[in-house]
């Protein structure tokens, strides 16, 4: 569904250049929630999203699929989309999947929506290695993040601490800065997720 909408805004929106791409990347994020609902086990979760990180690595190279990078700057975004789920599905799944649940959410809705508030929202922005950051888009990725963190504790049933919910905020938003070619979309679920066993402490 992600792909066929992506690929359908590409023809409507040939200029939205990130429209097409951040659709598929905020589609991507509920994948993990709905998969511990429907129970899918460790081993058919992990084949799944190597097939799928294998299979995005063939397209990056020859973009059978264009409107998944229909970007002109460089990055491996996608790519480490994918890894760092896989990685997270390795180490975590099911046991901990709130971890993986919070840390894919908060790279799937907060960059996604940070990326297309940002670019389409005129406001003061600076460079970080390159990159363009806006307060428009960077206020986004803190309100987003806030939300998804307190909504994974709420949903399991964790007590809500203020001062770890801003920590891991701060965290996510200060990766999400200083990242160039996308790698922020690894480091920012790794971090969340490794971190959630001390948000999780009563």
């Amino acid at each position: 569904m992600c792909l066929l909408i992506s690929f359908l805004c590409k023809n409507k929106f040939p200029n939205q250049n990130e429209l097409s791409r951040k659709i598929v990347h905020i589609g991507t994020g509920p994948i993990i929630p709905l998969a511990y609902v429907l129970e899918v086990n460790n081993i058919v979760a992990i084949s799944i999203s190597m097939i799928v990180t294998i299979s995005l690595i063939i397209n990056y190279k020859f973009r059978i699929i264009q409107s998944i990078e229909a970007i002109q700057r460089k990055s491996y975004g996608t790519i480490t989309y994918a890894i760092s789920i896989t990685l997270l599905l390795i180490l975590y799944w099911p046991e901990k999947a709130s971890a993986i649940s919070a840390g894919v959410l908060v790279m799937s809705f907060g960059d996604g929506l940070a990326g297309l508030i940002g670019s389409n929202i005129s406001s003061p922005s600076w460079k970080v290695f390159g990159g363009r950051k806006s307060i428009a888009g960077t206020l986004t990725m803190i309100i987003t993040t806030i939300l998804i963190i307190i909504g994974v504790i709420v949903a399991s049933e964790l007590p809500i601490n203020p001062l770890r919910i801003i920590t891991l905020t701060a965290i996510a938003v200060l990766l999400e800065q200083i990242s160039v070619w996308g790698l922020d979309n690894l480091s920012v679920p790794l971090a969340i997720a490794f971190c959630w066993e001390w948000v999780a402490l009563v």
